[in-house]
């Protein structure tokens, strides 16, 4: 009889866990380059361009790369498989709207299944001046919903975030 009350407390518990876990998640951050509105979306548009300041790149420089389609194009796919940092995963640019915004379809496979709309969004803030946040946005599963009671994924991606935007603010104000 103790063995059902335990069996049932955890049931119960798991059950009260996925009601109060959070269903949603969103994360991005903003950063001012010096540069043209002009000439930092199209700069940001092409997928190939994040090799230069993803930080995910320089997590693993041997992950393998492929891509379907013209890139910078609605529909461009690319695709990669890297190490345990980086997983095994495919972006899809889904929407662009010139010099707005940029969303893409994240799928990744490994180290767990889960999808995401990424997006990239730029405005002027002076004639030499852009804004831009970078971010990502999901649904969490009913057992990644928990999991995320107890990690905080803003913090975790947020840096990595910050360190991308730094890296393109260094590209662009350089050329």
């Amino acid at each position: 009889m103790t063995f059902i009350y335990i069996l049932f407390g955890i049931v119960l518990l798991i059950i009260l866990l996925g009601l109060i876990a959070p269903k949603n998640y969103e994360v991005s951050r903003t950063i001012v380059i010096e540069r043209d509105l002009k000439d930092v979306f199209q700069y940001l548009k092409l997928v190939k361009n994040q090799d230069d300041w993803s930080p995910w790149k320089k997590k693993d420089p041997n992950m393998v790369q492929s891509s379907i389609g013209t890139d910078g194009e609605v529909g461009f796919i690319s695709k990669w498989k890297g190490n345990k940092d980086v997983g095994e995963g495919e972006q899809e640019i889904i929407n662009i709207t010139e010099n707005e915004s940029i969303d893409s379809q994240l799928r990744f496979f490994k180290p767990w299944k889960s999808e995401s709309i990424a997006h990239i969004l730029v405005d002027t803030v002076d004639d030499d001046k852009t804004v831009v946040t970078w971010g990502f946005a999901g649904k969490n599963k009913f057992t990644m919903s928990i999991f995320m009671l107890f990690m905080n994924l803003d913090k975790m991606v947020g840096k990595d975030f910050e360190e991308g935007l730094a890296s393109l603010k260094q590209i662009l104000e350089k050329n």
